[in-house]
């Protein structure tokens, strides 16, 4: 039985004409259905120990408590002298305050003499607050001569000092598990003695392109040849979210070839199957006729644009999703799917992109009750947001991905969406 009750597994040739699915049993789609279903198939991943300084970008996989107060003492926030608040009282340049320097204090030590009434400490920034001492009066507001401090104002009581525990007590919790480390995250980490730290394992994604017209990189282009673009972008993707590329290089239009580099990704003990093209209806489409074969398919169509034709199952019990072939197709796709799917085995929280409201410089027209993500660029005009067009919205102009810093959703109940109208925007950077 395959993971949609009641429904029998069946061979390709039963499912539909010239090999393919039939669409009786694979309905099209909403992106939230989709979504829905796909993540059922995932779960966190286990966690690892790394050294600190590993541990940067990766997702947290341990709740991390303070060992001690932060500050563990008392100290002072600059260089000065430290006092009693209570013994300038009054001090002023007609009438001013001395008093008794009785020893020095540099960051890193304790004092062994404490302040007592009439006396003072020349302090370093950092170190503890001496014994008696409530206050630091900074060097720049004192006058000194040879022993003696001159203090022409009064000083607040707790001036310049930093309470023991005032950043963190001993006990609290300070980074939560499914957190993304961050460099200050590393420091607090390192403040509260963490020179190891457990992190989720990063899932290992195959990623296969398709198509006897795809060809490496550095290939010669003959007539009706492309580059594997996909194959980059889409590793790129997986690595600026925290996952591990496996590259499998292209497989031809051909059952055979396909099924071949499949078993070899699977081979490779990986936790995510990524193909980018043969999802559609052409009859040398054969992504889904593998899947279907080979293992189970759970959809291939969601009403969305770019990235209608969408196959997502299990291969060799690994959830594979196939992307459409075309560039900006394959990386929408993979926002909206591959990298949820890469967050849940994170076990990170929060991993939403941000949006904003923005008002659509372009126009867009005729729609087909599909759910619309327009390569926008997002920027900020008299305090609010505008997203202009990157150009021609045909999902193979890779062009438009480059210029665009966020994606605008149109929804589907729009027949269009007439300048001015004010939209979701999916931000694909963090700055505007």
């Amino acid at each position: 039985m395959d993971r949609r009750v009641g429904v029998e597994k069946r061979t390709v040739s039963e499912r539909g004409q010239k090999g393919q699915p039939g669409t009786d049993l694979y309905p099209m789609l909403s992106v939230e259905e989709a979504t829905e279903q796909l993540l059922a198939y995932f779960q966190t991943l286990e966690p690892e120990t790394v050294p600190l300084l590993e541990s940067l970008g990766r997702v947290l996989a341990e709740d991390v408590y303070a060992d001690v107060d932060i500050p563990p003492l008392s100290n002072t926030a600059m260089d000065g002298y430290a006092l009693r608040a209570a013994d300038t009282a009054g001090a002023s340049g007609a009438a001013p305050v001395e008093l008794r320097i009785v020893a020095d204090l540099a960051a890193g030590y304790v004092s062994e003499v404490p302040v007592v009434p009439g006396t003072a400490i020349r302090i370093m920034t950092g170190a503890p607050i001496p014994e008696g001492a409530d206050a630091v009066l900074p060097f720049e507001d004192a006058e000194r001569n040879g022993k003696v401090v001159r203090i022409v104002r009064p000083v607040q009581l707790k001036a310049n000092v930093r309470d023991a525990g005032e950043d963190v007590h001993k006990g609290e919790l300070v980074l939560h598990q499914g957190r993304r480390i961050r460099p200050q995250d590393v420091g607090m980490l390192a403040t509260v003695g963490r020179r190891q730290v457990q992190v989720t394992r990063r899932p290992r994604v195959a990623i296969l392109a398709t198509g006897d017209e795809v060809v490496e990189v550095d290939a010669p282009l003959g007539p009706g040849k492309i580059r594997n673009s996909n194959s980059y972008s889409n590793a790129a993707q997986v690595l600026a979210i925290g996952g591990v590329p496996v590259l499998l290089g292209i497989a031809h239009d051909q059952v055979e070839d396909l099924t071949a580099k499949i078993r070899q990704g699977l081979a490779q003990k990986v936790d995510l199957f990524l193909t980018s093209g043969g999802v559609s209806v052409g009859h040398f489409d054969v992504v889904k006729q593998v899947l279907a074969a080979e293992g189970e398919m759970t959809f291939w169509r969601v009403r969305m644009k770019p990235g209608k034709p969408l196959a997502f199952g299990r291969i060799g019990g690994v959830p594979l999703l196939g992307l459409p072939g075309n560039p900006v197709s394959a990386m929408v796709s993979f926002e909206l799917f591959a990298r949820a799917a890469i967050l849940k085995m994170l076990g990170q929280r929060n991993g939403e992109r941000p949006s904003v409201e923005a008002a659509l410089v372009d126009g867009m027209k005729s729609k087909d009750g599909r759910r619309h993500f327009v390569r926008v660029r997002v920027e900020e005009k008299d305090g609010a947001y505008q997203a202009r067009l990157t150009g021609d919205q045909g999902s193979g102009r890779l062009s438009t991905m480059v210029e665009a810093n966020g994606l605008a959703i149109i929804p589907e109940e729009w027949s269009s969406a007439p300048p001015g109208s004010k939209v979701r925007v999916m931000m694909l950077e963090g700055d505007l």
